[in-house]
């Protein structure tokens, strides 16, 4: 008993090591890798829907029926061809973390798409998102600017929630479509944070901040704050409420800024009496409408990853992500929206 105890404690010895080892050479090894490009894929929804309808025919109709389907589908097709060709629609999915992390993803499919040039009659963005930091959110609404900018109509759609900084990419849209009991709004801005500064004097801890520029730092979390630093975090604050309602003002004039940007929230039916949204419906509703007369294709990309990230090390991750949330909370306060 006393050799398989020491051997197991060697082995997760040994096992430990050899982790250690290999997160070091991946940290390494990712370091000097570039960027791995993203991959689109592109889906025709047209078709998946055609191929939903024809499971389901399939399960619940007779020979004799899909035959007599089939000839009608293929006259009605012949038909189509005579007419017109389609309208082309494109569709992009949006789901906001507080970093809106996705907008990277979403830069790419968008300059696919831009790159593309004529031929797109309308762009449509599935946002879902409750919102975050300002810069990450404004950085993600400038995305979507830049379909505006090409002359392409952009509908967004909102299906379970649109708030705040996720509100604000909304509003660059054309046309707002929100589900029924989707919750929109939220046109205010949150910051945050909590002061220890009272248990280090309690445990006769010192902390000292030094800045170069009065208003390097207005508020922090272990020194003693001062009136005069609340008041100055409380004007960047008011500041960037009114950034934030002159930014849905502009592009929406048909709504009551001061009315809506109390912070309040509205569901989808309330929002569209305020001017919030345009229509209401879901979004796989109005695809589906838009398929009857367009050819809609979904487009999204994957990040290839390295053989590192291939592995799972999740841990490398984690270590790179503390690293830049220490760096950014030296650097500036965070606003979130």
């Amino acid at each position: 008993m006393e050799f398989l105890s020491e051997y197991g404690l060697f082995l997760a010895k040994a096992v430990t090591f050899l982790v250690v080892v290999v997160l070091i050479v991946g940290v390494v090894a990712s370091a000097g890798q570039k960027s791995n490009p993203s991959k689109i894929k592109v889906t025709h929804l047209n078709k998946k829907y055609d191929l939903l309808k024809k499971h389901l025919q399939e399960a619940v109709l007779d020979k004799k029926e899909l035959k007599k389907l089939a000839k009608a589908e293929k006259k009605s097709l012949k038909e189509v061809e005579k007419d017109t060709p389609k309208e082309k629609v494109y569709v992009l999915n949006f789901n906001g973390d507080i970093k809106a992390s996705q907008s990277e993803q979403m830069k790419d499919e968008i300059t696919a798409l831009l790159s593309l040039g004529e031929g797109i009659d309308e762009v449509v963005v599935n946002v879902e998102s409750g919102g975050g930091m300002v810069h990450q959110y404004g950085f993600a609404a400038s995305q979507l600017e830049r379909i505006k900018q090409a002359g392409m109509p952009l509908t967004v759609c909102v299906d379970k929630v649109a708030a705040s900084g996720g509100y604000m990419m909304a509003v660059v849209a054309d046309k707002i479509v929100a589900a029924p009991f989707a919750i929109l709004g939220s046109i205010g801005v949150i910051a945050q944070l909590p002061n220890f500064n009272k248990l280090l004097k309690k445990n006769d801890i010192d902390f000292e901040v030094h800045t170069a520029g009065e208003y390097k730092r207005t508020l922090t979390v272990f020194g003693e704050n001062t009136d005069k630093a609340r008041e100055k975090f409380r004007e960047d604050l008011a500041d960037v409420h009114v950034m934030f309602k002159e930014f849905v003002g502009d592009r929406r004039p048909s709504v009551n800024v001061e009315k809506v940007a109390n912070g309040d929230v509205w569901y989808g039916q309330k929002a569209l009496e305020v001017n919030l949204v345009d229509e209401l419906k879901t979004s796989d509703e109005y695809l589906q409408l838009r398929c009857n007369s367009a050819d809609v294709y979904v487009i999204s990309s994957e990040k290839k990853k390295n053989v590192f990230e291939k592995l799972g090390l999740a841990a490398q991750s984690g270590i790179s992500k503390g690293i830049e949330s220490a760096v950014q909370n030296m650097s500036f306060q965070k606003w979130f929206v």
